[in-house]
């Protein structure tokens, strides 16, 4: 079978399966299990709108999770249908930062391409933070400086409780000559971000703010 399930939408299974998990640990009412086994499968169903009976097949594994091994067995099984991160190259990663000298790029070998959303790095020889993701059918490059934070918040990237930092973006102001500084506090830890991404709103938000 194809792949066809985008990375994010893999981790909000895995939330859900975790939310069954946690309600058989804590309940031995069979009726409520039995609610909460229909409403997280709806769930997980209703992420595919035009979900094929095959597809269907694969995904209804999920009502026999009770216990945390259940659970890790069922997304054993349906990774090899995510959907990788498209192929990039350092040379692709250089020709979406052009005025970046010296640009120092993460390990590419290195990556679980399956969870990876946005591909993130932080440079520290130039204090920048790199974020490259698909919007709109096309690969974009963002960039901004990054300061890590000395306490946990928000990431506005994955909305879970992280270790945060402030990303600032520099963009072309509305004016000749004028620029504009917008700031977000996102994951210091990218790879832990594209782990915590169930959705593409915020990542979508952000960049759509950052180009406004």
């Amino acid at each position: 079978m194809e792949p066809f399930i985008q990375s994010y939408e893999f981790n909000f299974i895995k939330n859900q399966a975790n939310i069954l998990v946690n309600g058989h640990s804590t309940s031995s009412d069979v009726r409520v299990l039995n609610a909460l086994r229909t409403l997280t499968k709806e769930r997980v169903i209703n992420l595919f709108p035009n979900i094929t009976e095959e597809q269907r097949e694969e995904l209804e594994r999920f009502e026999s999770i009770k216990e945390r091994m259940d659970a890790d067995e069922f997304l054993f099984l349906i990774k090899p249908l995510v959907i990788p991160f498209q192929d990039v190259s350092e040379q692709t990663l250089k020709k979406l930062f052009p005025k970046a000298k010296k640009l120092k790029l993460p390990n590419l070998e290195e990556i679980d391409w399956k969870e990876t959303t946005y591909l993130g790095w932080y440079d520290k020889g130039s204090g920048r933070k790199y974020i490259v993701t698909n919007y709109q059918d096309k690969l974009i490059g963002l960039h901004g400086t990054f300061k890590a934070s000395s306490q946990k918040g928000i990431c506005t990237l994955c909305n879970k409780h992280e270790e945060v930092g402030l990303f600032v973006s520099q963009t072309k102001g509305s004016t000749l000559d004028t620029f504009v500084r917008r700031g977000n506090y996102i994951c210091q830890d990218s790879t832990k971000c594209n782990k915590n991404i169930e959705s593409l709103e915020k990542l979508h938000d952000l960049i759509e703010r950052l180009n406004s």
